[in-house]
């Protein structure tokens, strides 16, 4: 299709959307009535822009004439979901000078993820376009008049869900890090700067993620301005006369607890706490022989400022820009080392495990606890299509799918829906067994169960209790595809227990449940989001990996999680410490029991031996 660029630039500027998707994209009008949506005392209003195939095109207005933080338009995009499942939302600011575009990646069987682009009315708009371009229509391109619902869906998640991590950033991460690595002196054993350079470079990319943020003395060049303010009273001092500090009294002590001369140093900058910034073990054991001269952080430095971080999940505008899941994906690369056994594991097999496993476990705990013993009886399944995966129901050809593979596809489909009318279906791990959606299932189970006694057992008794230990834990690919399946199931409890208590449910009980207790506690936090988020890190999520580098990342990971759910430098609360749940060690060789340990270590003469001392110690901590 011949695309007229410059009309096509005129109604971005302009944010004539209409115009935009119906004359120069080619796509249709669309009519119908959104009723608003309140979230924290702001009404969210929606105007149709325009629609193809099923596909929705949605404008999205505040009360207060802010554009939403991002947990808030996700929860926007949810609502949305329901009723028009493709969709793309465009939220505006009343001046019309900037607008967010979120469209939400919904694999199968994987957590929906957003992909945002935002565009300022200043702006070329070029990044944007592009992405518009790939989702033009022709009239030529339709059949029998109209487009294929997957064929718009392919096109949108082409152009909203471009992969920025690039073969070519991780060779030069490399590169960089290896340099770094070769700084380094004082440290004997070369098995031991290869960790603390680990150490040393997860630290400061958690810092370049928070510094532009502004969360740093209101600098979002913070590290980079501080290294040439040290270099001009001295050279090669930033480690020890700047980070040092930075690390052990700025971010591991409150602004009163430091030393005057410390926060004349640092300047403005937040009590992070959270294990990341606490003295580790190979700077405890080389203490004031390491050394890493200025050049080491020039150049790293140099590197990253090649980069836009960000902490939100929003959709790159290029290649340079950086995400967690970004680092994520280069941890991985880097830390994937066969000798050692080390093996990349991709989203959508963690995702699929995981459903698969915690929540099965979930229900069976549910049931187990005599209050709720009946909770799934009878089995709460009134109809099976809505959890047959699209790609198993679909009456088009999947890609390279062949006609015989077509026919036992829609063999299959016709069996499930048999069987389900036959009533075999009727037992949660029936849903596995059919590879149903069984994250669906346990979404729906929780939004559409009105009873405040079975649900809050569902949540303190099984999602604030259930653990989940991976113990080669990597840089914790199983463990965020486990954060997401229940960071999920939280936000739908917790919702629930806002219409209860609301709405003044005559079964809910404040002394049996704690119900009320629990949304007080969130109201004690900046946001809820973060409550669930360290909640679920604390309570949930244990991990063990031989390679003490993986837990540092893995950690890494976790804080830069909770960190992204803050916006505000004055609300941003100290990190919990996760050193308990996530350990370096090896899973494979110890003991499984106290009992155990006192077999070996056994004292004829009666005395209690160290083991005996520090076993006794961690059932008390642990109780």
């Amino acid at each position: 299709m011949q695309l007229n660029i410059n009309s096509i630039k005129s109604n971005l500027k302009q944010f004539g959307f209409k115009k935009l998707f119906i004359e120069d994209l080619g796509w249709n009008s669309f009519s119908t009535n959104l009723n608003p949506i309140a979230f924290n005392g702001t009404e969210y209003s929606f105007d149709p822009v325009a629609e193809l195939s099923g596909m929705a095109i949605i404008l999205c207005k505040s009360s207060n004439g802010i554009i939403p933080p991002a947990q808030i338009r996700k929860r926007i995009d949810r609502e949305i979901t329901k009723l028009f499942f493709e969709h793309i939302l465009i939220f505006i600011d009343p001046n019309k000078s900037k607008s967010v575009w979120l469209w939400m990646k919904r694999g199968i069987g994987k957590s929906a993820k957003s992909r945002e682009h935002t565009y300022y009315s200043y702006q070329t708009g070029d990044s944007l376009i592009s992405k518009l371009s790939q989702i033009a229509f022709s009239f030529e391109e339709f059949e029998n008049g109209k487009a294929v619902l997957t064929e718009v869906a392919q096109r949108v998640k082409k152009a909203f869900d471009a992969d920025k991590v690039t073969k070519k950033f991780y060779d030069l991460f490399k590169k960089q890090r290896e340099k770094f690595f070769g700084f380094i002196k004082g440290i004997k054993e070369t098995e031991h700067a290869e960790w603390y350079t680990s150490v040393m470079v997860s630290r400061l990319m958690f810092i370049y993620f928070i510094q532009k943020k502004s969360f740093l003395n209101n600098d979002v060049d913070y590290l980079s301005k501080k290294l040439s303010e040290i270099q001009k009273h001295k050279k090669d001092s930033y480690y020890k006369e700047f980070l040092m500090p930075l690390f052990f009294e700025g971010f591991a002590k409150k602004e009163s607890e430091r030393k005057p001369k410390i926060n004349s140093l640092l300047g403005k900058i937040p009590y992070l706490n959270g294990g990341l910034f606490l003295e580790h073990q190979i700077e405890q054991e080389y203490k004031n022989q390491i050394v890493i001269p200025d050049k080491a952080f020039e150049e790293l430095f140099a590197f990253f400022n090649q980069y836009n971080w960000h902490l939100d999940t929003r959709d790159e505008k290029d290649d340079k820009e950086i995400n967690p899941d970004v680092l994520g994906y280069v941890f991985e690369k880097y830390t994937n080392q066969k000798e050692m056994g080390a093996y990349y594991t991709k989203e959508d097999i963690t995702d699929y495990i995981c459903k698969n496993t915690i929540i099965p476990r979930l229900f069976d705990m549910l049931v187990s606890n005599t209050f709720a013993a009946d909770a799934l009886i009878p089995f709460p399944l009134t109809e099976i299509e809505p959890y047959i995966y699209d790609a198993v129901k679909t009456k088009d050809y999947l890609p390279t799918e062949t006609e015989r593979e077509y026919k036992e596809r829609q063999k299959r489909y016709e069996s499930i829906k048999q069987d389900f009318a036959e009533g075999k279906i009727c037992r949660i791990n029936d849903l596995i067994t059919y590879n149903l959606d069984i994250k669906k299932f346990a979404q729906d189970w929780i939004y559409n169960n009105d009873n405040p006694e079975v649900l809050s057992s569902f949540y303190f008794n099984c999602l604030k209790k259930i653990t989940i230990l991976d113990p080669t834990v990597g840089s914790g690919a199983f463990l965020f595809a486990a954060l997401n399946i229940l960071e999920d199931l939280y936000e739908l409890c917790l919702d629930k227990f806002e219409e209860f208590t609301s709405n003044n449910h005559p079964l809910l009980n404040k002394e049996r449940d704690g119900v009320r207790s629990e949304l007080s506690e969130i109201q004690l936090h900046n946001n809820r989001e973060y409550f669930i988020y360290k909640t679920i890190i604390v309570n949930n999520l244990y991990g063990v990996d031989i390679m003490e580098e993986a837990t540092e990342i893995c950690k890494l990971r976790l804080f830069l999680k909770l960190v992204a759910q803050i916006d505000d430098v004055n609300k941003i609360e100290p990190l919990p410490d996760i050193d308990f749940n996530i350990k370096a060690g090896n899973s494979l060789v110890g003991f499984a029991s106290f009992e155990e340990i006192k077999k070996v270590f056994d004292n004829p003469l009666g005395l209690k031996s160290d083991i005996e001392i520090l076993s006794e110690e961690l059932a008390k901590e642990i109780s």
